[in-house]
């Protein structure tokens, strides 16, 4: 039974990447221009697997996502705003 259980807990940790953490970041998306822009890149930001949270502020035009890096990286995220309608860029902070 020991030796089950360590081989159980050997495929966990070689199979669950050890490094992966949430990771916030802000996106510049310049091309939300009214009232409804914002609710089609939210849309578009939770669909990308591994986003657990997105906050979208207007007036800044700008998305405050989180995500699981292990899952996904800004690339994708830029590219699910774009493949919307909205380019966005990281914001340097």
């Amino acid at each position: 039974m020991k030796t089950l259980m360590s081989v159980v807990v050997a495929l966990v940790l070689l199979t669950s990447p050890a490094w992966a953490a949430p990771k916030t970041v802000t996106l510049a998306v310049p091309g939300m221009t009214c009232e409804t822009c914002p609710i089609t890149v939210k849309r578009a930001l939770n669909k990308v697997k591994g986003v657990t949270k997105v906050n979208i502020d207007f007036d800044k035009k700008e998305a405050v996502v989180t995500f699981d890096d292990a899952t996904t990286t800004v690339a994708a995220l830029t590219k699910a705003t774009k493949d919307a309608g909205y380019p966005a860029t990281l914001k340097s902070k």
